[in-house]
Formats: structure tokens, C-alpha cells, sequence
């Protein structure tokens, strides 16, 4: 191990001044790869062609030398021949592949010692194998040329040089809302979470949300309880399923018309690092975020601050004090988010022009199907499709509550004086059927929302 290192710094040119092997980022001509955290554009003064790249340099590096920029413009030529769509596309997939090249290399590649078509060659080549796996995956990519790019996305510092996606990308253009949240919800968290997008969702708003445990899951869940539609942003690449017990809701979301997108190509694997790139693109894409529960440090945090710097509306659902996972949502609130309790709260927040196309899409739908009724926004009113409940149900469901989960041996006890055993297991079975109750693990029941 200690000769390899030594050979590596062998093969490193040395500083003039020290006489030590200078460090590959201070290579003259040395280019370290792409990344989403800056931006470059280079001008070639000859071809007059912008070249996109993206650097990745602590400090950012503001510009590249102009022996750099011609280099790459040349690549680029070669990468884009005269009047070739199909080539021009693939330059945002060589933008974020170039990362793996470079990983292949212990030294690091030094481009400039390799003629530009070489250079061309090898990512485009690269490019290829990815669009063939694309293909093979059923899936495809959009870049910010496509008409179907998300738009919102496009308003964004630094928006994605690729989304790779499954599913219906018209779903990316059309408004919707980011649930975020703990990956260990209360049963209140998780109830509201899917309460609420439940609602949204029945009035054709989009839900879009991480898929990771808890509320986020619970949101996709709501969403597709509603039959409406629903986006999964992920930090993986899109075949990649995380987490893996999620893979179910997955197959779901995209039988039922959802999407699934990510940022990141084939084969990425859940690196930490990769959840915070995709909050900025989940906060991007919908037209506010709503916060359910979320802990001091949770990764919440870095979702509504996205939405803040993005310009989009934050909302949160407010908890109980005591409850360490209630302090980001009431955090937020004291910052000026907006107190969310139900699906209006949200819904007379929306741009008019939003509200307008929303309402006339649900007005249609009404009109198409007269029996189903979406009713008024309340917490406490029985839902009023659902049947009237037993002399049984009723006191089985007078000692649950919906943000506390209640053990059974503990709910036999409160009613061994009014209803015998058999009596508490019928009703608790029939409370489950009609969706008035939940069962939780540990054989603990709480009411649904």
C-alpha cells in the first residue's frame, strides 16, 4: 500500500518552488470532473460555440485559463457534429459520466496531454453504454433543450444537466407540492402526511415527495390511496430502488401513472452525499414545500432552506412541543411559514392561475363522475361516504385517538366493563375494513384521519 502511494507521487510532476509533487488540482490543463456545485461557461472566440462544463474545485474556480477553454471547445467539436441532434444531446449525459472516468484513475486523467479526439472518443463512448442502458431500462432522459423539461426547474441556480426518468414526464410541468419530512414519523405525522396529500392529490395537485421512509412514503401513499398523481425524486439512480422495502411502492407509482426521476445516472448508489443535491431538485420542481415532522438536525432542514433560496412558499404542520420530531415544523412556523392543518391552507396560497386550472380539471371531473364528492377541508366531521358505524364501533373508536397509538391489552381493559373481548375484536375488524382505523406494529391501533 505505502509503494503504491509513493509510485502515484512519483508519477506526479513536481513544483518548481518545493521541489514536492504537485497535487493533481494544481495540474496546468488538469480537469477534475463535473459536479452540481458550479457552474462554467467557456467561449471559444473561433467557433463563437458556448461549451457548458461543470467543475468541481474548493475554492469554485471562476474561470478556466484560455488554453483550457479552447482545448475542451475542440473536444466539444468533435462530440458535436455538424447538424447532429442526437450527438448534441448526449453532451449534459458526458457532463455528469465524466465523474466516472475520472474515479478510474488513481493519478487522475490529465486531458490536456490527450489529443481532443481521443478525449471526445472516450466520452462519448461513455455516453453511448448510458443511453443503451437507458433504453434497456425502459426509461429515458430529458435535458433543459427538451420541451418537457421542468420548467420551474429551469428558474432554479445550477438546475440538473440530465434527469433520468421512469414513468410520465408530463407530470414534471404540472403544479404540485413537496412532502418532506422524518424518516421516523409519529403516528400524527404519518397520518397527516398522508391525509393531506390524499386531499391535494383528489384535487389535482401533484405530490412529490423522496420516497424514503416514513413521510415521505406516506405521502406517495395518500397520493395514490386518491388515485391521483405522484413523483418520486430519488438520490439514487433510477434503478436503484432505496430503501429496498419501498420497491413495491415504486412499481406502484409508475402502474398508476406516476414518475420516478433522478438526477443522477444508472447504477448510482445511495451515497449520502446525493440527498441534499436531491432536495434542491425536489424543492425546484413543485411550487411549495410542506413540512410534516422533522427533528433539529434532520435533513428537512436543508429542503425548506432550498425552497426558501428557490423562492417557493413553505408550509408546515404544527406538533406537539413536547415531541422532539414537532421542533422543524414549529421552527419554520415562527420563521413565517404557514400553519398547515388541512388541504385549504395550502390550497388559497396557490397563484390564481394555478387555483383557476386546478378547479376547472376537478369541476370536470365531477361533472364526469357526479357521486364523487370532495367535500370541505375538517379534521373532526365523518367522512361522509363512509357507513354508519356499530353501538360497538363507536365505543371502540371514542377511546382511539389519531396522534397516539393505543395498545389492545390496554383498550380491552378501558372496555371490559361495556363489551367482552370477541365484541372489541369484531369492531376493531370492521374499523379496519372501512379505513376508520389503523393498525400499527406491536398490535397497536390508532384512528385514521
Amino acid at each position: 500500500m505505502k509503494r503504491d502511494a509513493e509510485d502515484r507521487a512519483e508519477r506526479l510532476p513536481l513544483d518548481p518552488e518545493s521541489g514536492a509533487p504537485r497535487p493533481p488540482r494544481e495540474q496546468p490543463g488538469y480537469y477534475p470532473g463535473f459536479s452540481t456545485l458550479a457552474q462554467q461557461e467557456f467561449w471559444d472566440a473561433s467557433t463563437r460555440k458556448v461549451v457548458l462544463a461543470r467543475v468541481e474545485s474548493p475554492p469554485p474556480v471562476e474561470y478556466f485559463d484560455q488554453e483550457t477553454a479552447t482545448f475542451w471547445a475542440r473536444v466539444f467539436e468533435h462530440l458535436i457534429p455538424q447538424d447532429d441532434r442526437t450527438a448534441e444531446r448526449r453532451i449534459p449525459i458526458v457532463n455528469v459520466l465524466d465523474r466516472r472516468l475520472h474515479r478510474n484513475s488513481t493519478a487522475g486523467y490529465r486531458f490536456s496531454d490527450m489529443p481532443p479526439d481521443r478525449v471526445a472518443y472516450r466520452l462519448g463512448q461513455t455516453a453511448i453504454e448510458e443511453e443503451a442502458r437507458v433504453n434497456e431500462q425502459r426509461a429515458s432522459f430529458l435535458t433543459p433543450e427538451d420541451e418537457a423539461y421542468p420548467e420551474r426547474l429551469l428558474e432554479i441556480y445550477d438546475p440538473p444537466p440530465v434527469l433520468w426518468i421512469r414513468g410520465n414526464a408530463r407530470l414534471l410541468n404540472r403544479p404540485g407540492i413537496a412532502v418532506v419530512g422524518t424518516r421516523q414519523p409519529t403516528p400524527y405525522g404519518s397520518g397527516m402526511a398522508e391525509m393531506l396529500s390524499r386531499d391535494l392529490a383528489r384535487r389535482g395537485m401533484v405530490i412529490m415527495s423522496g420516497m424514503a421512509r416514513g413521510v415521505d412514503s406516506c405521502a406517495h401513499r395518500g397520493a395514490l390511496e386518491a388515485g391521483g398523481a405522484t413523483v418520486a425524486v430519488w438520490g439514487t439512480g433510477i434503478d436503484v430502488i432505496y430503501p429496498k422495502e419501498n420497491k413495491k411502492l415504486a412499481e406502484q407509482i409508475v402502474a398508476q401513472g406516476g414518475t420516478i426521476v433522478s438526477e443522477f445516472p444508472l447504477g448510482t448508489f445511495p451515497a449520502p452525499q446525493n440527498f441534499p443535491i436531491r432536495n434542491r431538485t425536489l424543492s425546484g420542481m413543485s411550487i411549495g414545500v410542506l413540512v410534516v415532522e422533522a427533528g433539529e438536525y434532520s435533513g428537512t432542514r436543508i429542503t425548506a432552506r432550498c425552497a426558501l433560496d428557490q423562492g417557493r412558499d413553505v408550509y408546515a404542520v404544527p406538533g406537539n412541543a413536547t415531541n422532539k420530531n414537532a421542533w422543524g415544523p414549529n421552527t419554520l412556523i415562527k420563521q413565517g411559514a404557514k400553519l398547515t392543518a388541512t388541504w385549504e391552507d395550502i390550497w388559497e396560497d396557490l397563484p390564481s392561475q394555478v387555483r383557476i386550472e386546478l378547479e376547472e380539471a376537478v369541476q370536470a371531473q365531477m361533472s364526469s363522475n357526479e357521486s364523487s364528492g370532495l367535500g370541505g377541508a375538517s379534521l373532526f366531521d365523518e367522512h361522509p361516504t363512509l357507513a354508519p358505524m356499530s353501538e360497538h364501533e363507536r365505543l371502540v373508536m371514542q377511546e382511539l385517538r389519531q396522534d397516539d397509538a393505543l395498545q389492545l391489552d390496554e383498550l380491552i381493559e378501558r372496555l371490559e366493563l361495556k363489551m367482552v373481548s370477541g365484541e372489541i375484536f369484531t369492531a376493531l375488524f370492521e374499523l379496519e375494513l372501512s379505513g376508520r382505523v389503523k393498525q400499527m406494529p406491536g398490535k397497536q391501533y390508532v384512528r385514521c384521519f
